[in-house]
């Protein structure tokens, strides 16, 4: 899963609602494309290069994990489906103008796309409120600031800053300290967590699975390496958990975790034989009125049939055979320990037909639903 970059993008507009064009832009760019992080204020402007009513001019940036070229088409169809009809000539009158100004550091010279654009440095309406959210900011080619490429431009338009403003669409998790999201394996737990981390800068837990060396050995041979499997997953998940989250002010810190210590005791009840899991169950209780609890406990659900496509596509050779009905009683030990609880607050969401990584618009379906609960 690809880290999010920071873009930034003007917008400008001359025809019909001006302001209204400008911030549907601002929200659609928010939907489809990433985090909007800063907006500058707004700039009336006059037409450059051809004759045409004043513009309104700003600037944002974002956080994308898409792709420049893929941003570029997102900006494309937004002014399209705002209305912008494009004519061959590149100075008219538009209800829409989005240009991609920077993505990152990258320096794109393409059929389709070249980075950073290459007539914002003579352009004041684009380099004023650039300046304004990002003074310091370095052009790659230039290697000169926001700040000194104002300056030094040659641009000597008059730039009139707007009393108007637009607004940054966000959602807020300031009501949450401590979130678990959960699933079964392939569920995309892991992934959600750690794009929730990156765009609302929390406290990110993930599960250490990676080093454990039972896994493997549990997978070709279920019934000897079942319990040191899952005695030395409850020790590391208590020993993470008691040192990370003490490390944190919960209430001041947002922390999301992609588990919670109870998954321990779901995984042993279907894999344990009951001698096994009467001894577990009393190292567990013991260690689990020790853990502080989730303010709100996630758990995505997915089909098994969509389950097991997801382990095929992410690859870990020893869970290339995990068998059908290995996940189907997973998730029966979820649903009964969440329709159990009466001191946790839970949900449940179906994930099932859900791209949220690729497909920026069921990510925030999934953050509406969380922030519902």
């Amino acid at each position: 899963m690809k880290s999010p970059i920071t873009a930034y993008i003007g917008l400008g507009s001359n025809q019909g609602n001006r302001i209204e064009h400008l911030q549907n832009a601002v929200d659609l760019i928010f939907e489809r494309t990433g985090t909007v992080k800063k907006i500058s204020g707004i700039y009336e402007t006059p037409a450059l290069g051809f004759e045409g009513d004043d513009f309104l001019n700003a600037c944002i940036s974002i956080e994308t994990r898409f792709s420049a070229e893929k941003v570029l088409a997102q900006l494309l169809e937004i002014e399209k489906d705002l209305g912008r009809k494009r004519i061959s000539n590149d100075y008219e009158n538009r209800t829409l103008d989005l240009d991609l100004l920077f993505y990152g550091d990258a320096i794109i010279d393409s059929e389709n796309l070249t980075l950073p654009h290459p007539r914002l440095t003579q352009r004041k309406f684009v380099l004023e409120p650039l300046a304004e959210i990002a003074p310091k900011f370095i052009h790659p080619i230039s290697k000169n600031s926001i700040q000194k490429l104002l300056s030094n431009t040659s641009d000597t338009s008059e730039i009139k800053r707007s009393s108007q403003t637009l607004n940054i669409p966000e959602f807020s998790f300031q009501n949450l300290s401590y979130l678990a999201i959960e699933g079964n394996i392939g569920a995309g737990k892991t992934s959600l967590a750690t794009m929730i981390s990156q765009d609302f800068n929390a406290k990110l837990i993930t599960e250490r699975f990676k080093d454990n060396p039972f896994l493997p050995k549990f997978y070709k041979d279920q019934a000897r390496y079942g319990f040191p499997l899952e005695m030395s997953f409850l020790a590391d998940r208590y020993q993470q958990l008691v040192e990370d989250i003490g490390q944190y002010d919960l209430f001041n810190d947002f922390v999301v975790a992609d588990y919670d210590i109870y998954k321990s005791m779901i995984f042993a009840r279907v894999t344990l034989n009951a001698e096994e899991i009467s001894l577990y169950k009393r190292l567990f209780h013991i260690m689990y009125k020790d853990i502080p609890k989730p303010d709100l406990y996630i758990y995505l659900y997915q089909h098994t049939d969509r389950l097991l496509k997801n382990i095929k596509k992410r690859g870990r050779s020893y869970e290339q055979n995990i068998p059908a009905d290995y996940l189907e009683n997973i998730n029966r030990g979820y649903l009964d320990f969440i329709k159990s609880q009466n001191h946790l607050q839970t949900k449940i969401i179906d994930v099932t037909d859900l791209d949220f990584i690729s497909n920026r618009e069921d990510y925030l379906f999934l953050l509406r639903e969380i922030l519902s609960a």
